[in-house]
């Protein structure tokens, strides 16, 4: 699974490269993320590379919010593309995260939260 982390202003920005996150990736998505948000509290994940996401990759994304969530942090999603995003809406994930349009106000609005 290949992603990127930068780091900026305290929130961790992961940018996802693969093109489907679902039972092929996502176990390896969820161990490489575990060192990635050890000691973070603030995460964004930009899933705009991903055009596909089944129920794995939903628990994937779960499994990264609660564990943020569990340490008084939050995660956010942006830049989804619309089979993803609608996906989210079929089940009612989109009242779970915190999905952003763009990168930018991702970023804002941790830094909204850190501030």
């Amino acid at each position: 699974m290949e992603f990127t982390v930068e780091r900026e202003d305290g929130v961790v920005l992961v940018v996802v490269k693969a093109d489907r996150l679902d039972a092929n990736n996502a176990n390896t998505f969820k161990r490489a993320m575990e060192p990635v948000l050890a000691d973070a509290r603030e995460a964004i994940l930009d899933l705009a590379a991903v055009r596909f996401m089944d129920s794995s990759g939903l628990g994937a994304l779960l499994s990264c919010l609660r564990r943020l969530t569990a340490g008084g942090g939050s995660l956010k999603l942006c830049s989804l593309q619309k089979p993803v995003r609608s996906v989210m809406e079929m089940v009612r994930m989109h009242r779970v995260f915190d999905i952003y349009d763009t990168r930018s106000d991702a970023l804002a609005a941790s830094r909204a939260m850190t501030h």
